[in-house]
C-alpha cells in the first residue's frame, strides 16, 4: 500500500510537472506567433515531449487553452468572493466618498494576478492571444462585480443611464486599459495602475480630466 501510494504520488508529480512544461512551451511560441499557426508538433517540439504524452493531457491546443483560461477565471472569480471594501474609502460626516485611500482591491487583485502570471497575461490577452478569452474575461467580470452582487449593491431605480450600457461602458473601459497595460510590457506597477484604475471607475472619465470638479460628485455609503 505504502508503495502504491508513493507511486501515484510520483505519478502526480511528473503529471504537474509535464502539463507546466506543455504550458510554458504555449506561453513561448505564443511570444511568436498568432495561436491558430501553432500546432501540436509545436509545442511538443518546445515542451521536448513526444505526441503521445501530450495527448495524455489534452485533447488538443484548444483544450489546452481552454483549460488554461478557466483555471484563470476561477481564480479571478474566488478574488471577486474575498473583496473588502472597508478601506478603500474615506467618507465624510454625510456618508459621502471624501477620498479614494486605496485601490479597490477587486482591480488590485486582477492585476497583481496577471503581473505574478505574466506568461499567462501574455499567452491569453497579448497581441498574439485568444480574442475570446477577452470576452470570457469580460463575463466572469460583468458577474462578479454586478450580476452575482460580489462586489456593488445597485439600486437601478436610482441609476442615470441603463445599467446594461453602464456594465458594457465599465468593462470595456477597464479591459482595454489593461490589456494595454500588459502590450507595453507592464511598465507600470500594479498599484499605480489598480488607483489609477479605481479613479477613472469612482469619479468617472469627466472629473479626472478635470472637466467637472469634485464638488460635482457624490457617493454615499451604504449602511
Amino acid at each position: 500500500m505504502k508503495m502504491a501510494a508513493e507511486n501515484a504520488g510520483k505519478e502526480d508529480r511528473r503529471s504537474i510537472r509535464t502539463k507546466k512544461m506543455i504550458r510554458t512551451a504555449l506561453f513561448d511560441l505564443l511570444e511568436k506567433k498568432n495561436f491558430h499557426d501553432i500546432t501540436i508538433s509545436d509545442i511538443t517540439e518546445m515542451a521536448d515531449i513526444n505526441r503521445g504524452t501530450f495527448y495524455l493531457h489534452y485533447e488538443d491546443k484548444f483544450d489546452l487553452l481552454n483549460k488554461i483560461e478557466d483555471e484563470a477565471l476561477d481564480q479571478i472569480i474566488q478574488y471577486a468572493k474575498e473583496v473588502d471594501f472597508s478601506e478603500v474609502f474615506q467618507f465624510d460626516e454625510r456618508g459621502m466618498i471624501r477620498e479614494i485611500i486605496k485601490p479597490i482591491p477587486f482591480i488590485q487583485m486582477i492585476i497583481d494576478f496577471f503581473k505574478e502570471n505574466r506568461a499567462l497575461a501574455m499567452a491569453i490577452l497579448g497581441k498574439n492571444g485568444d480574442p475570446r478569452f477577452v470576452m470570457k474575461l469580460k463575463n466572469t467580470m460583468v458577474d462578479a462585480v454586478f450580476r452575482d452582487q460580489y462586489i456593488l449593491r445597485i439600486d437601478e431605480a436610482k441609476m442615470l443611464v441603463p445599467k446594461e450600457i453602464f456594465v458594457t461602458y465599465i468593462m470595456s473601459a477597464h479591459l482595454g486599459v489593461l490589456t494595454q497595460w500588459i502590450d507595453e510590457g507592464m511598465k507600470r506597477s500594479p498599484e499605480e495602475l489598480a488607483l489609477i484604475m479605481t479613479k477613472i471607475f469612482v469619479y468617472g472619465p469627466m472629473r479626472v480630466t478635470g472637466i467637472v470638479p469634485g464638488e460635482a460628485l457624490h457617493m454615499r455609503k451604504e449602511h
